[in-house]
C-alpha cells in the first residue's frame, strides 16, 4: 500500500501533519494530486467540532481544492493524467424529492467531500470524473482552489436573479460575502454596498473594487446608511453572509437589516449558517411584498466561474491573505480564530 502525507484532525481542536494510506483508484476515479487547498468556514466549524456527529475523527478534512490528475481509471474516458482540475465536492443522492426535481443543493441527504468523508487536506484524492471541472493551464492552480467558493458567490446571485441594473448590499464581509462581491460585479455596475464590524475586510473589498461603499455596523447604523445612499429606494437585492453575528446595541440583526434595507418588491438572499435564532419581523417583508430565498453550496457554477477565471473578470487574489504550507495547518487555524479582522482565505500548498 502505498502511503502519502496529509492533514488528519486527530482530535477536536488538533491536527497532525502524518503519513496515511493513499487511497486506490477505482474503475470509474481519478487519482488527483492536490496542488493548493482553502480553509473554509466550515472547516473551522469542523475543526471545532461543531458538525458533530456529521464529521466523526480522525478525519482528512477540505472541500476547496484543486490540482493536477496523476492516475486515472480504467473506465475513466474523459480526463487523462497530467490535466489541471477542480473538484465540486458535492455528493448528492439522486433519488430525494429535491434530486428528482434536479435541485441537487437541496438534497434531504447532501454530503461533501471533505465534510462527510475525507477530503483534499491530504496529497492524493480519489474522485469520480463526474465532480471533476477541467481547467486552462493559464489559470494558476492557487486561483484554482477557489473555484469552490467563488461558486457560492455565482449560485447566490442566481438564486437572487441579480439583474444587470440592479443595487446590491453584501451584509458580511467574510470569504462568502466576497466572494458575492465578486460574482455580483459581473452582474451589475450599479452600486453595491458591503456592511461588516472588520473594519479590516472592509478596508480589503474596498482595495479590490474602489467603486463600492463599505459601511462599519459597529459605527453607523446601516439600514438608515443604506436609505440614505439610495435616496430612500432601499437596494434590489440583499445578501446576508454573516451567519454567527454580534449584537450591537441599537442595531437590528443582519437578516432583518436585510429586509430593513431592501425596496418594494425586493430580494433578501440568506446564505449564513449562524446557529441562533433571529427575531424577524414579518410584517416588514409582508409590507414590501418581497422576496425571501436560501443559497447553499452550489449548483453548477463551477463553469461559470471557471470562465471568468479564464476572462480574468474576477479577483481571486483578493480572497487570499495567506499561503501555508500544509504542515502549518494548526497555525492557520489559530490565525483565523484569534485574528479574524487579520485574515480571511488561507491557503495550504500542498505542490
Amino acid at each position: 500500500m502505498k502511503t502519502m502525507n496529509a492533514a488528519v484532525l486527530e482530535e477536536y481542536g488538533r491536527f497532525k501533519w502524518k503519513q496515511v494510506d493513499q487511497p486506490e483508484t477505482a474503475d470509474n476515479e481519478v487519482l488527483v494530486k492536490v496542488a493548493y487547498a482553502g480553509i473554509c468556514g466550515s472547516d473551522q466549524h469542523i475543526f471545532k467540532g461543531e458538525f458533530h456527529p456529521r464529521t466523526t475523527i480522525p478525519f482528512i478534512p477540505g472541500h476547496e481544492f484543486a490540482g493536477i490528475i496523476a492516475v486515472t481509471g480504467s473506465k475513466v474516458t474523459g480526463f487523462r493524467a497530467g490535466e489541471h482540475v477542480a473538484v465540486d465536492p458535492i455528493i448528492w443522492c439522486g433519488k430525494c424529492p429535491a434530486c428528482l426535481r434536479k435541485h441537487y443543493p437541496a438534497c434531504s441527504s447532501l454530503k461533501l467531500l471533505g465534510v462527510d468523508v475525507n477530503g483534499g487536506f491530504g496529497e492524493f484524492i480519489n474522485v469520480p470524473e463526474h465532480m471533476l471541472y477541467r481547467l486552462d493551464p493559464s489559470i494558476p492552480l492557487h486561483h484554482a482552489a477557489l473555484v469552490e467558493v467563488l461558486s457560492i458567490g455565482f449560485h447566490a446571485c442566481k438564486r437572487a436573479n441579480v439583474q444587470k441594473d440592479d443595487t446590491v448590499v453584501i451584509w458580511g464581509a467574510g470569504k462568502v460575502g466576497q466572494s458575492i462581491l465578486q460574482a455580483v460585479r459581473t452582474k451589475t455596475t450599479h452600486t453595491v454596498i458591503m456592511v461588516d464590524i472588520l473594519e479590516k475586510r472592509l478596508n480589503l473589498a474596498k482595495s479590490h473594487y474602489s467603486d463600492i461603499i463599505t459601511i462599519n455596523a459597529g459605527i453607523e447604523n446601516p439600514v438608515e446608511r443604506i436609505r440614505e445612499i439610495t435616496g430612500a429606494k432601499g437596494v434590489d437585492i440583499a445578501f446576508e453572509a454573516v451567519g454567527h453575528h454580534t449584537e450591537i446595541g441599537g442595531i437590528v440583526n443582519p437578516v432583518r437589516g436585510c429586509i430593513q434595507s431592501i425596496r418594494g418588491a425586493g430580494t433578501v438572499c440568506v446564505l449564513g449558517l449562524g446557529d441562533e435564532p433571529l427575531p424577524l419581523l414579518m410584517k416588514e417583508l409582508i409590507w414590501r411584498e418581497a422576496k425571501i430565498v436560501a443559497s447553499r453550496v452550489s449548483h453548477g457554477e463551477f463553469a461559470e466561474t471557471i470562465q471568468n477565471l479564464e476572462k480574468g473578470t474576477l479577483k481571486p487574489d483578493a480572497l487570499v491573505t495567506d499561503i501555508l504550507n500544509p504542515d502549518k495547518i494548526q497555525d492557520g487555524f489559530m490565525m483565523l480564530e484569534k485574528e479574524p479582522g487579520n485574515h480571511l482565505k488561507i491557503l495550504l500548498k500542498f505542490a
